[in-house]
């Protein structure tokens, strides 16, 4: 069955699950893509070779990563479940000796104690005593140690959210994507209650290193071109809550077959339901990577939508490493919906970090960022910037920059504790992992750590210029 696409004035979807070799060979040749069946598009023919071949690309990643998912998840089981015995046997030469003894202690992955892949990077729990609520900083590190915690499981949220922070964990929640056919979108809310301020935290999980849905996300070019706001990235779009065949409707039309609700349209009645409470609530929306995609886009419905109580209680907008989501027109577009909302926009990027680069800024793509960029540096100093240096990642002249700037990273690792404190210490998992950034330098990058370091040690004075609704 066709799908009514009457919400976009043009569009451009990737189906890899109709992809054949021969159509996938052809499109590299012909211009004909109305004749590709894995490729559903506004337009009869597609003249440029370059938006041909990112095509080619794009749907054999996504069909690789479909068909290899379940080997995928695996290895990463293994490797979560390796990391979490070493740190609950207290190493690997405690390991060998409880192995001997017989006292192994062996992990349970729904504990508070069990971490992901990704949080083994970076084991802090705690939000720095040193930025208190005032402080200019503040929500800019609640909401990356937020986000660091979206890539954990429910009690170890309760746990750190309830009991380390004092706050309170509203919900923590699976999401449905009605395009993959299973619930692969996750954010959960918070509560920061106290005598002078009531903010809820919405925070996106972005993409875990073995999540082969999530991935698709990432490299599913698909776009539609709503109008009068621009062409937006078809994977996020997906993962926030599209709906098959309807797009974006502002009511969500019921669906008995959906086992877990959409993304946007869930979060959305949510807060509705909390701020309509309570005039002085407000709240902020967070995300790393995937999930900072996510956290700006979910503003950006809600405008299309005209939901005026969510947007003129939104305190603020804060992403890490945070991907290209729509054209320029898109960007325009939200440039004037967060200033007439006095909305502060912070999309933070750190160093030579590939993802925020990406999708590319040519005029294959067409992707472009928006708002403020407030960009660091190796040692945690920021700059405001309209755009991060070599702005699409792969260049020659900036390769080998960044491979020094991927080994002062290295040895930074080892001498960052005596420096800036017991904190900022780096384990050899993290170490190892910087070593791969003499090859890769966007790769390290991108983890959470530098994220963490740079809202606790970066200048607070890029954040007094916000608007009212910072205070």
């Amino acid at each position: 069955m066709d799908c009514d696409k009457g919400f976009s004035s043009s569009y451009m979807l990737l189906k890899p699950e109709e992809l054949t070799f021969f159509d996938l060979i052809k499109i590299l040749f012909s211009t004909d893509i109305e004749k590709r069946k894995f490729v559903d598009s506004a337009e009869v023919k597609e003249e440029d070779f370059q938006r041909r071949w990112l095509i080619f690309i794009s749907i054999i990643v996504q069909k690789l990563l479909r068909f290899f998912s379940k080997p995928i998840s695996f290895f990463g089981s293994l490797t979560e479940m390796w990391l979490n015995l070493l740190s609950s046997n207290g190493g690997f030469g405690s390991l060998l000796l409880n192995t001997i003894e017989g006292k192994v202690v062996i992990p349970e992955k729904t504990s508070a104690s069990f971490l992901s892949f990704t949080g083994n990077y970076d084991l802090r729990t705690e939000l720095d005593r040193n930025i208190k609520h005032g402080d200019p900083r503040y929500f800019a590190e609640l909401s990356m140690m937020a986000s660091k915690a979206s890539y954990e499981n429910k009690e170890y949220l309760e746990t750190i959210v309830n009991h380390h922070w004092e706050m309170e964990l509203l919900g923590s929640y699976d999401f449905w994507n009605d395009y993959q056919d299973k619930a692969t979108t996750q954010a959960f809310l918070l509560r920061d209650k106290k005598d002078d301020h009531d903010t809820i935290v919405l925070a996106f999980r972005g993409t875990e290193p073995f999540d082969a849905d999530a991935w698709c996300s990432d490299f599913d070019l698909s776009w539609y071109e709503i109008p009068d706001v621009g062409r937006i990235h078809g994977g996020f779009m997906k993962a926030l809550g599209l709906q098959k065949c309807l797009g974006w409707p502002k009511e969500m039309k019921q669906n008995s077959s959906r086992p877990a609700p959409l993304a946007y349209y869930a979060l959305r009645d949510i807060l509705k339901g909390i701020l309509s409470q309570n005039d002085q609530t407000k709240y902020i929306v967070t995300g790393h990577s995937l999930g900072g995609a996510l956290a700006i886009l979910f503003p950006a419905v809600l405008a299309f939508h005209d939901e005026k109580l969510l947007l003129d209680r939104l305190q603020g907008i804060y992403t890490f490493g945070q991907p290209r989501v729509g054209d320029g027109n898109f960007g325009k577009y939200m440039e004037n919906m967060l200033e007439q909302n006095t909305i502060p926009y912070y999309r933070f990027v750190y160093g030579s970090d590939i993802v925020p680069r990406l999708p590319y800024d040519d005029k294959a793509l067409m992707f472009k960022h928006f708002g403020t960029c407030l960009y660091y540096n190796r040692n945690y100093e920021v700059q405001v910037v309209e755009e991060e240096p070599n702005k699409n990642y792969f260049s020659l002249r900036g390769a080998i920059p960044m491979m020094v700037n991927a080994f002062f990273e290295l040895i930074r690792s080892f001498t960052i504790s005596s420096t800036k404190g017991r904190d900022y210490k780096e384990r050899w998992f993290l170490r190892g992992f910087r070593v791969t950034g003499l090859v890769l330098p966007g790769v390290p990058a991108h983890l959470i750590q530098d994220y963490v370091n740079s809202t606790r040690l970066g200048s607070a004075n890029v954040f007094l210029s916000g608007t009212k609704k910072q205070e």
